[in-house]
């Protein structure tokens, strides 16, 4: 198994992580987070891959075939809708953000500081 899908998961990550860290804007900072949650994708993927593995249909298959890791798919699928609903909640809060506000810089938010 070659190391290079797990560094681009996580230089992936990092490049989320630095976005979320530098970001002088909600909607920004909303995207970096997509970002780095992105290389969850690669991660999982990575790790129920089988080289010269089949799609995991056992109905016409023989036994001791090769076959990809099914479990490892469905939590990538469930990690996208996850992915997608966290965005779109945290998209919705910006925009109440914006309209309570009129900003979404953070550092401009002086009603959220304690």
């Amino acid at each position: 198994m070659t190391m290079l899908p797990f560094l681009a998961a996580g230089w992936i990550f990092l490049a989320g992580v630095y976005g979320m860290v530098t970001s002088r804007d909600i909607i920004h900072a909303v995207g970096c987070l997509t970002v780095a949650q992105s290389s969850t994708y690669v991660l999982l993927l990575t790790v129920g891959y089988r080289r010269g593995g089949i799609a995991p249909y056992f109905t016409d298959t023989p036994l001791r075939t090769r076959t990809v890791d099914p479990v490892v798919q469905a939590l990538a699928l469930t990690d996208v809708v996850v992915g997608a609903t966290v965005t779109a909640l945290l998209l919705a809060l910006a925009l109440q953000i914006r309209k309570r506000h009129g900003t979404v810089d953070p550092d401009a938010l002086t009603g959220l500081k304690g």
